[in-house]
């Protein structure tokens, strides 16, 4: 069976946003997507929808392939302002890594990940808004991340070590 969705109001997308925010916050993101459907049905190129979008996306990362990462590096690059792009695809990298992370993926395989968000995040740096540091610190969760992680330190010292045990005498 087919329904016809039902359009939203202009004068509604200001308390579906608050809608949106509280499925978040319930960790409820289907809810919190759909929700962002509705609202960009309506109005496109709602920044705040977007963003709202790509995180509930986000926050229904499992690590697998079913992850929806290129529809929200899509949405993200979609973002007006040039801060908002770098920052957010900054978020999805390291959700992504986070994801997989829970999922089992070996630490090797997830520092690229990292170090994409850390670079994100530190170009948005130099192009924040006066007093927002929320660059600043995203990067340093995952610097963080990075140093309390014993499989990140384990396979760099077995790559060094690895090096100069095949170097020539």
């Amino acid at each position: 069976m087919e329904f016809k969705l039902k359009t939203i109001s202009k004068a509604g997308i200001p308390e579906a946003i608050s809608k949106v925010e509280l499925y978040r916050s319930l960790n409820e993101p289907e809810e919190a997507e759909s929700i962002c459907r509705d609202i960009l049905a309506v109005e496109p190129e709602h920044q705040l929808a977007l963003r709202l979008l790509g995180l509930a996306i986000t926050d229904q990362f499992c690590g697998d392939t079913s992850d929806r990462c290129g529809e929200v590096e899509t949405l993200f690059n979609g973002l007006a302002e040039s801060y908002e792009r770098l920052y957010y695809t900054g978020l999805l990298h390291e959700r992504r890594a986070k994801a997989q992370m829970q999922a089992g993926r070996s630490p090797h395989t997830l520092a690229p990940l990292f170090e994409e968000a850390m670079r994100c995040f530190a170009e948005a740096e130099k192009i924040r808004p006066s007093g927002n540091d929320d660059a600043i610190l995203r990067w340093n969760r995952c610097a963080r991340l990075l140093q309390s992680h014993p499989g990140f330190h384990e396979d760099k010292e077995s790559e060094a070590f690895d090096a100069i045990d095949s170097s020539p005498v």
